[in-house]
């Protein structure tokens, strides 16, 4: 977890979206034409399972913020942004960049793309976290496409410390705890103007767009709807949502559960939403994954099942614990098996089979399980080794210096 103390419901909000985006990618591999009738609907709601993202970047943004509204209330100084930076840098550059090194060797290996210098370029701009600003760089593999979110979320971790000093530099009238709040909802709405611009002046040109021109095709599709600067709203929601949770009173009660048990179905009913539009989802102002609905629910959701009095338990509990914390790994990982498993095994997923459903669940089982162990291995061997090495060094940094 991002904090020394698990928060009832991270867990479970952390393996939803883990587990959402994977049955996206799975249900990917299926034949939509091959689906019986009576499961028609079950696989396209199934296919918006990439509004997990969305369901990530609150939840990165609530964690994360929870520390610096905690100083700010307790008119204590900001955490430590040197401290702030080794933790987000330990928790993901290992993973992100080994899983990016594979990706980029299988993609001119594997997948035959040229090594030119477009490639090349690609794996820097994705390597120095740069990749996000530009429709040529968006993917910066062939061999691992959902990468790509985590320069978006780096993007994230360096604008949320800078609007907290812009409210820890407040004025004393300012930093009360209900207008400390209205003004991060003042940094949302800059945040959602930004977007508006860049969506507005910023436009890609139709040469090579949409996804039978491959990921770059596909870049230029999403782009600029897809920009960093949107994407920080929804960041921004969950940043809110911790504000929120930071002054709620500390005494559990059971209107709490049915707060959270509410805005969870909120949130599973924006999946519905989408089905007749674009597989992203768009909604206000052109941000995907049913902004600012399917945020706003992830948000409450947050706020309230740490308060709640059975709820979070029944939801924290020791499988859905194992799957948060090895999401990551799984999340990193999940695109580099299902690409290379019909380039070993052809007949992957039900591919040329008169019975495809059966083949697809076989070979999702298979592949699962594939995931599972990487993502395991990814943070036994590399992850957590590489997070407690980062605490010791927090543990120099924050020690006070004796004469």
């Amino acid at each position: 977890m991002e904090n020394e103390r698990r928060l009832g419901g991270a867990d479970f909000m952390r393996a939803v979206a883990c587990l959402m985006v994977l049955v996206h990618h799975l249900v990917l591999r299926m034949n939509f034409y091959k689906i019986p009738p009576n499961l028609d609907l079950t696989f396209i709601l199934a296919r918006f399972g990439n509004h997990g993202v969305s369901v990530f970047f609150v939840l990165s943004g609530f964690l994360l913020a929870r520390p610096f509204w905690l100083a700010l209330d307790g008119a204590k100084p900001p955490p430590s942004l040197k401290v702030y930076a080794m933790r987000r840098a330990a928790r993901i550059l290992p993973g992100f960049w080994f899983a990016l090194t594979v990706g980029f060797l299988i993609s001119f290996t594997v997948y035959s793309f040229p090594l030119d210098a477009e490639l090349v370029g690609r794996y820097i701009a994705g390597f120095f976290l740069m990749s996000q600003w530009h429709w040529r760089t968006f993917f910066p593999v062939q061999g691992d496409g959902p990468l790509w979110s985590i320069p978006f979320e780096t993007t994230c971790y360096v604008l949320l410390p800078i609007g907290f000093l812009l409210l820890f530099h407040a004025k004393a009238g300012l930093r009360s705890a209900l207008v400390s709040r209205l003004l991060w909802i003042g940094i949302i709405a800059v945040s959602l103007i930004g977007h508006w611009l860049i969506v507005t002046y910023f436009p890609t040109d139709n040469i090579g767009r949409g996804w039978l021109h491959g990921f770059q095709g596909g870049a230029k599709e999403w782009m600029p709807r897809y920009n960093p600067i949107g994407f920080f709203a929804i960041f921004a929601i969950g940043a809110l949502a911790a504000g929120i949770q930071t002054i709620l009173p500390a005494r559990r009660s059971a209107i709490y559960d049915i707060i959270g048990a509410l805005a969870i179905i909120m949130g599973a009913w924006q999946l519905p939403q989408s089905i007749g539009g674009a597989g992203e989802g768009y909604a206000w102002l052109g941000i995907p994954y049913q902004f600012p609905l399917l945020p706003l629910a992830a948000a409450i959701a947050l706020c309230a099942l740490p308060q709640s009095l059975l709820l979070a338990r029944l939801l924290d509990n020791g499988l859905i614990r194992y799957i948060a914390t090895v999401s990551f790994g799984v999340y990193i990982w999940q695109d580099i098996v299902l690409t290379l498993m019909p380039q070993l095994f052809p007949s992957s997923f039900g591919a040329g089979s008169n019975d495809v459903l059966s083949g697809w669940i076989i070979s999702s089982l298979i592949a699962t399980a594939i995931i599972f162990a990487i993502g395991t291995l990814s943070y036994v061997l590399l992850e957590r080794p590489v997070i407690q090495w980062a605490r010791t060094r927090e543990n120099k940094v924050m020690r006070p210096v004796t004469a």
